[in-house]
């Protein structure tokens, strides 16, 4: 397989060192065509068996968006009680966790666990590999809209079942993320989390072993 020129995969560590966490966006709309063609994209990337599980659901309805705002607000308040640490508790109120009232597009993904493509090929004793699968996509995503000056925020403080039932996807669809797409508002040299002293990057050579 040929190597990508050094100047590329220079650029390429760049975009990974880049790739950011958003919250905070600008409610610009985003260009049509832009948001099929990172879809499009996002489904270049490797699944099980090649087959393709994920499910991706635009959010248009404003109500539906405000339904899934106001959910992860409640079950953010309902953690928040929970911290009895007080700095960690003050940290927490601190911190800013989805932009589903700014971004200009969200994105609910599903897996598709009964999917017939593939035929089951390489799911047999690790089912859960059609969840990576989709993981994939989302990182593929997240990479391609970074590349596009964008940014992706993961939203994880939820209810599946709640996100399921709201949009009324079909049974079998399992919950996997709820995506906010846009512009960021600003780009910062750290990202948020390590910024605002929640948790910092860990060594990477430290989570490498052999055995």
């Amino acid at each position: 397989m040929q190597a990508f020129a050094p100047d590329f995969c220079a650029t390429l560590t760049d975009l990974l060192t880049w790739r950011r966490d958003a919250r905070h966006f600008r409610t610009d709309p985003l260009d049509e065509s832009m948001v099929l063609e990172l879809l499009t994209l996002a489904q270049l990337a490797p699944s099980v068996g090649n087959s393709q599980p994920w499910r991706f659901v635009r959010v248009r309805t404003p109500a539906l968006r405000a339904a899934l705002a106001d959910h992860v607000d409640a079950e953010r308040e309902r953690a928040t009680v929970q911290i009895t640490d007080a700095t960690r508790h003050d940290a927490y109120r601190a911190l800013k966790l989805h932009g589903l009232r700014e971004a200009p597009e969200i994105i609910a993904v599903f897996c598709d666990d009964t999917t017939q493509a593939g035929a089951g090929l390489g799911a047999a004793t690790m089912p859960q590999t059609r969840l990576y699968s989709v993981v994939l996509a989302i990182h593929t995503l997240w990479l391609a809209a970074r590349a596009r000056g964008l940014a992706l925020g993961w939203v994880s403080i939820l209810d599946p079942a709640f996100v399921a039932r709201t949009l009324a996807v079909p049974d079998d669809w399992a919950f996997v993320a709820l995506l906010c797409l846009g512009h960021p508002e600003a780009v910062a040299d750290t990202p948020e989390l390590d910024r605002l002293g929640w948790q910092a990057r860990l060594d990477p050579l430290a989570q490498i072993s052999a055995c």
